[in-house]
């Protein structure tokens, strides 16, 4: 059978690497489409991966320009379909639902965000999908009756032990060793949903590394452009390394949502601060049933400063005691990658 993976963000690539492969070693036949976002095409370039990029201009601006991305991106995805006929097609975006819908290829959506929090992806995408597969903590709200739930995270699809292990001497090839650093995240905050949502802007980044610098090492990954005082900070290395580092970091500060559960699964304490705190289910029972991480909203940039300052000044003990928290939410949890590949399987063998 062949299957169709659309691909439009870094972290749709971790979350279905594994899926990927095994199907390839269980003789499917697998086919990715991608739309370029910050280090996507990296990452399938360096780990040999094949793909189709059916938006090489990359993303336009506005809204005028997301219409005009949507129309560009169905168009060549339709095309590609058409050439190639897969038996499923598979991914984040809305472009398969619809596109499977007028194809007649059924299509599974995979989405960890609550529909509230993205209710113009929520309207173009499940009316369409044939199946919508989110967390149990996940609300798709009218779209629930077509939902199947599982206990897991997209992160637990590439960072469940089963997949990852940490190494320090990937670590030690950028840095000296057991230095001590603390990772500073900016995301792009550009999507569509992202409208009006605010973050880390540069005067509290330049805040908090002043009271941080006492505590480590301060790292910058970001999305946006950065301003050129903060260049000295840039965490430049490999994008497949970055796991090794948010699993050794002493403390992940940042408006990312992804890049947050990641620390958190990997038992890194984080700070995450945007104005999506308190809407975002997954990122909520990280917070408040597992404590693996803090949110906190841009009205109180100094409970951030204050936060971060008690984090990172814990000795490494207090690394322990996440390090706990991670193990009762991997006993409760599943490893999302097999989940994915038994399901896609099923699905495959009865359609």
């Amino acid at each position: 059978m062949r299957v169709l993976f659309h691909l439009g963000h870094p972290a749709h690539f971790h979350l279905f690497k594994f899926v990927i492969k095994k199907l390839i070693q269980n003789d499917h036949e697998v086919d990715i489409v991608i739309k370029e976002k910050d280090v996507l095409k990296k990452l399938l370039d360096d780990s040999n991966i094949p793909y189709e990029n059916i938006l090489p201009e990359g993303k336009s601006a506005g809204k005028i320009g997301l219409f005009q991305d949507l129309i560009v991106r169905g168009k060549n995805i339709y095309r590609y379909c058409k050439k190639n006929n897969p038996n499923l097609l598979i991914g984040t975006s809305a472009d398969i639902s619809y596109l499977g819908k007028l194809l007649k290829i059924p299509s599974i959506n995979v989405n960890e965000d609550d529909a509230s929090v993205v209710p113009m992806y929520a309207w173009m995408a499940y009316p369409f999908a044939t199946s919508i597969l989110s967390p149990d903590c996940c609300n798709n709200g009218r779209w629930e009756n077509k939902t199947t739930k599982y206990p897991g995270y997209h992160e637990l699809a590439y960072l469940h032990p089963d997949h990852f292990k940490p190494d320090k001497n990937v670590i030690n090839k950028y840095l000296k060793k057991n230095n001590k650093f603390i990772i500073v995240r900016f995301a792009g905050l550009t999507a569509h949903h992202d409208e009006n949502v605010r973050g880390i802007n540069d005067e509290l980044a330049s805040r908090l590394i002043k009271e941080l610098e006492q505590f480590g090492q301060i790292l910058i990954t970001s999305e946006r452009k950065l301003s050129d005082k903060f260049e000295p900070y840039r965490l430049s290395i490999d994008p497949l390394d970055i796991h090794h580092f948010l699993a050794f970091a002493s403390l992940v500060i940042g408006d990312s949502q992804t890049m947050s559960a990641e620390a958190a699964v990997l038992g890194t304490p984080y700070i995450r601060y945007n104005d999506f705190v308190g809407k975002i289910g997954y990122l909520k029972e990280l917070e408040e049933k597992y404590g693996l991480g803090f949110g906190i909203t841009p009205d109180q940039p100094q409970n951030l400063v204050n936060v971060a300052i008690e984090l990172a000044s814990k000795n490494a003990s207090g690394k322990e005691v996440f390090e706990t928290k991670r193990k009762l939410m991997l006993k409760e949890k599943i490893n999302t990658a097999d989940y994915l590949y038994n399901y896609i399987s099923n699905f495959l063998s009865d359609n």
